[in-house]
Protein backbone atom coordinates (compact mmCIF):
# COMPACT_ATOMS: atom_id res chain seq x y z
CA UNK A 1 0.00 0.00 0.00
CA UNK A 2 1.23 3.48 -0.81
CA UNK A 3 -0.09 7.01 -0.60
CA UNK A 4 -1.23 7.02 -4.24
CA UNK A 5 -3.31 3.89 -3.68
CA UNK A 6 -4.86 5.32 -0.50
CA UNK A 7 -5.73 8.54 -2.34
CA UNK A 8 -7.42 6.59 -5.13
CA UNK A 9 -9.41 4.56 -2.60
CA UNK A 10 -10.43 7.77 -0.84
CA UNK A 11 -11.48 9.27 -4.20
CA UNK A 12 -13.53 6.17 -5.03
CA UNK A 13 -15.36 6.39 -1.72
CA UNK A 14 -15.89 10.13 -2.17
CA UNK A 15 -17.74 9.29 -5.40
CA UNK A 16 -19.88 6.57 -3.78
CA UNK A 17 -23.00 8.74 -3.58
CA UNK A 18 -22.74 9.42 -7.32
CA UNK A 19 -23.73 5.80 -7.99
CA UNK A 20 -27.42 5.00 -8.22
CA UNK A 21 -28.62 2.02 -6.21
CA UNK A 22 -28.93 -0.05 -9.37
CA UNK A 23 -25.27 0.72 -10.13
CA UNK A 24 -23.94 -0.80 -6.91
CA UNK A 25 -22.12 -3.53 -8.84
CA UNK A 26 -20.25 -0.85 -10.79
CA UNK A 27 -19.05 0.73 -7.55
CA UNK A 28 -17.97 -2.64 -6.19
CA UNK A 29 -16.06 -3.23 -9.43
CA UNK A 30 -14.10 0.00 -8.85
CA UNK A 31 -13.18 -1.15 -5.35
CA UNK A 32 -12.37 -4.66 -6.59
CA UNK A 33 -10.00 -3.21 -9.19
CA UNK A 34 -8.21 -1.21 -6.50
CA UNK A 35 -8.04 -4.23 -4.20
CA UNK A 36 -6.65 -6.33 -7.06
CA UNK A 37 -3.62 -4.02 -7.17
CA UNK A 38 -2.57 -5.32 -3.75
CA UNK A 39 -1.00 -8.68 -2.94
CA UNK A 40 -3.63 -11.43 -2.78
CA UNK A 41 -3.19 -11.83 0.99
CA UNK A 42 -3.48 -8.11 1.79
CA UNK A 43 -5.94 -7.39 4.58
CA UNK A 44 -6.46 -3.90 3.11
CA UNK A 45 -8.00 -5.29 -0.07
CA UNK A 46 -10.29 -7.56 1.94
CA UNK A 47 -11.34 -4.62 4.11
CA UNK A 48 -12.15 -2.38 1.14
CA UNK A 49 -14.14 -5.17 -0.52
CA UNK A 50 -16.05 -5.75 2.73
CA UNK A 51 -16.84 -2.04 2.97
CA UNK A 52 -18.11 -2.02 -0.61
CA UNK A 53 -20.43 -4.98 -0.04
CA UNK A 54 -21.60 -3.50 3.25
CA UNK A 55 -22.23 -0.05 1.81
CA UNK A 56 -24.26 -1.50 -1.05
CA UNK A 57 -26.63 -3.37 1.27
CA UNK A 58 -24.99 -6.78 1.54
CA UNK A 59 -23.91 -7.17 5.15
CA UNK A 60 -24.03 -10.93 4.70
CA UNK A 61 -21.31 -10.76 2.03
CA UNK A 62 -19.26 -8.27 4.06
CA UNK A 63 -19.05 -10.30 7.29
CA UNK A 64 -16.63 -13.00 6.07
CA UNK A 65 -14.43 -10.40 4.37
CA UNK A 66 -14.18 -8.25 7.51
CA UNK A 67 -13.35 -11.35 9.56
CA UNK A 68 -10.65 -12.43 7.14
CA UNK A 69 -9.16 -8.93 6.99
CA UNK A 70 -8.91 -8.86 10.79
CA UNK A 71 -7.50 -12.40 10.90
CA UNK A 72 -4.84 -11.43 8.35
CA UNK A 73 -3.66 -8.56 10.54
CA UNK A 74 -5.53 -5.49 9.36
CA UNK A 75 -5.11 -3.94 12.82
CA UNK A 76 -1.34 -4.26 12.58
CA UNK A 77 -1.18 -2.88 9.03
CA UNK A 78 -3.54 -0.02 9.87
CA UNK A 79 -4.80 0.31 13.47
CA UNK A 80 -7.37 2.86 12.31
CA UNK A 81 -8.82 0.60 9.61
CA UNK A 82 -8.64 -2.31 12.02
CA UNK A 83 -10.86 -0.42 14.43
CA UNK A 84 -13.18 0.59 11.61
CA UNK A 85 -13.42 -3.07 10.58
CA UNK A 86 -14.47 -4.03 14.11
CA UNK A 87 -17.16 -1.33 14.16
CA UNK A 88 -18.45 -2.22 10.71
CA UNK A 89 -18.29 -5.98 11.33
CA UNK A 90 -20.26 -5.51 14.55
CA UNK A 91 -22.89 -3.52 12.69
CA UNK A 92 -23.09 -6.17 9.97
CA UNK A 93 -23.34 -8.92 12.56
CA UNK A 94 -26.25 -7.06 14.13
CA UNK A 95 -27.88 -6.64 10.73
CA UNK A 96 -27.57 -10.36 10.08
CA UNK A 97 -29.08 -11.37 13.42
CA UNK A 98 -25.94 -11.84 15.53
CA UNK A 99 -25.79 -8.78 17.79
CA UNK A 100 -24.20 -10.76 20.64
CA UNK A 101 -21.10 -11.30 18.46
CA UNK A 102 -21.02 -7.56 17.83
CA UNK A 103 -21.13 -6.87 21.57
CA UNK A 104 -18.30 -9.34 22.16
CA UNK A 105 -16.19 -7.75 19.41
CA UNK A 106 -16.78 -4.11 20.39
CA UNK A 107 -16.79 -4.26 24.19
CA UNK A 108 -12.96 -4.32 24.40
CA UNK A 109 -12.89 -1.22 22.20
CA UNK A 110 -14.40 0.77 25.07
CA UNK A 111 -11.02 0.64 26.81
CA UNK A 112 -8.85 0.78 23.69
CA UNK A 113 -6.70 3.85 23.04
CA UNK A 114 -8.98 6.76 22.29
CA UNK A 115 -9.41 8.17 18.79
CA UNK A 116 -12.04 9.83 16.61
CA UNK A 117 -13.91 6.50 16.31
CA UNK A 118 -14.81 6.31 20.02
CA UNK A 119 -18.35 7.62 19.51
CA UNK A 120 -18.92 5.26 16.57
CA UNK A 121 -17.84 2.36 18.79
CA UNK A 122 -20.36 3.39 21.44
CA UNK A 123 -23.18 4.02 18.96
CA UNK A 124 -22.70 0.66 17.22
CA UNK A 125 -22.35 -1.16 20.53
CA UNK A 126 -25.55 0.56 21.71
CA UNK A 127 -27.41 -0.73 18.64
CA UNK A 128 -26.11 -4.26 19.25
CA UNK A 129 -27.17 -4.08 22.89
CA UNK A 130 -30.60 -2.78 21.93
CA UNK A 131 -31.03 -5.65 19.47
CA UNK A 132 -30.41 -7.95 22.41
CA UNK A 133 -33.06 -6.21 24.55
CA UNK A 134 -30.47 -4.37 26.62
CA UNK A 135 -31.79 -0.89 25.85
CA UNK A 136 -30.76 0.76 29.13
CA UNK A 137 -27.12 -0.21 28.57
CA UNK A 138 -27.29 1.04 25.01
CA UNK A 139 -28.88 4.32 26.02
CA UNK A 140 -26.24 4.75 28.70
CA UNK A 141 -23.48 4.38 26.10
CA UNK A 142 -25.11 6.85 23.71
CA UNK A 143 -25.74 9.46 26.41
CA UNK A 144 -22.19 9.04 27.67
CA UNK A 145 -20.86 9.59 24.15
CA UNK A 146 -23.13 12.57 23.55
CA UNK A 147 -22.50 14.37 26.86
CA UNK A 148 -19.05 15.84 26.02
CA UNK A 149 -20.45 17.36 22.82
CA UNK A 150 -23.26 19.30 24.49
CA UNK A 151 -22.86 23.05 25.00
CA UNK A 152 -24.37 22.67 28.48
CA UNK A 153 -25.45 19.86 30.81
CA UNK A 154 -22.41 17.68 30.16
CA UNK A 155 -22.04 16.67 33.81
CA UNK A 156 -25.77 15.99 34.24
CA UNK A 157 -26.00 13.84 31.10
CA UNK A 158 -22.85 11.91 32.05
CA UNK A 159 -24.39 11.25 35.49
CA UNK A 160 -27.69 10.14 33.95
CA UNK A 161 -25.79 7.80 31.64
CA UNK A 162 -24.06 6.17 34.63
CA UNK A 163 -27.31 5.93 36.59
CA UNK A 164 -28.99 4.00 33.79
CA UNK A 165 -26.70 1.04 34.38
CA UNK A 166 -26.16 1.28 38.13
CA UNK A 167 -27.85 -1.49 40.03
CA UNK A 168 -30.37 -0.23 42.57
CA UNK A 169 -29.63 -2.03 45.88
CA UNK A 170 -33.39 -2.36 46.47
CA UNK A 171 -33.79 -4.26 43.21
CA UNK A 172 -31.18 -6.89 44.06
Amino acid sequence: MDQDWEERVTAAWAAFDDYAEEDAADFRAVIDALADELPADSPLGLFERACAWDSTGHSDRAVPLYREALERGLGEVSPYKGRRAKIQLSSSLRNTGHPEEGVKLLSPELVAPSDELDDAVRATLALCLSSMGRDREGLSLVLGALAPHLPRYQRSMANYARQLVQVDPEEE
